[in-house]
């Protein structure tokens, strides 16, 4: 059996998650009673976003890989950044280590070419609503990715800081983040909303009333592992 390594804690909320899903998903594709061996090296989530904030990549990218290479000795056969914004310098990360390292952008850019989708919203941090880490991927499969306003940017990315990072989920955000949904839909014509912040699916996955399909970016992202965990 294969072994996954998670750079997790960044944020803890989300790292739990990743561990339920991944072992809920492996179990219902693996129906033999055993479960999936997991490796969680849970990193300092201020660190990182604090190396992010301050433009330091270089510093951040031997932070990442000095982690991964953590996991890779604890025997892990191959990993994943439990995150979307460390993914700012996944190329440089996945260049230098030395287990293949499963991309959370490349996987959803894969779901949302199978959805048949052309032009979709981004929510996460601000890094990931302004970096080029998203559009670099999709442009490539043709698809088209719109930021909400910068006014709106404001708003994802305090919340997602200041609440969601910390397990607080109020339903005034969840209507806050839902109506910066509509005006992209109503704006700039979005078919879909990629929840580009592992978080965001807490607070956001039990919405019924969708005006454009969600792309869960953590579900997508466990789907790739345990195929890989079964393969």
């Amino acid at each position: 059996m294969k072994t996954v390594g998670i750079v997790g804690g960044i944020a803890p909320e989300s790292t739990v998650e990743y561990y339920r899903l991944i072992i809920a998903r492996y179990r219902e594709r693996n129906q033999d009673g055993s479960y999936p061996t997991i490796l969680i090296n849970s990193i300092d989530l201020k660190r990182m976003l604090d190396l992010v904030a301050a433009g330091q990549l270089s510093q951040l990218t031997d932070y990442l890989v000095g982690e991964v290479q953590k996991l890779e000795r604890a025997g892990a056969d191959f990993g994943l950044l439990a995150s979307n914004t460390p993914h700012i310098v996944f190329d440089e990360i996945r260049r230098r280590s030395s287990i293949p390292l499963i991309s959370i952008v490349e996987a959803t850019c894969d779901a949302a070419k199978a959805m048949g989708l052309k032009k979709l919203g981004l929510f996460g941090t601000r890094f990931t609503m302004q970096g080029r880490f998203y559009p670099e991927v999709f442009s490539r499969a043709g698809i088209q990715l719109v930021a909400p306003s910068l006014d709106d940017q404001t708003y994802v990315h305090d919340k997602y800081t200041s609440e969601l990072v910390k397990g607080i989920f109020l339903p005034a955000t969840r209507e806050g983040l839902l109506q910066i949904v509509d005006r992209l839909k109503e704006q700039e014509g979005i078919e879909g909303l990629i929840l580009g912040g592992t978080e965001l699916p807490l607070i956001l996955r039990e919405v019924k009333d969708r005006s454009v399909p969600f792309l869960d970016t953590t579900q997508i992202h466990v789907d790739v592992v345990v195929e890989k965990l079964l393969t």
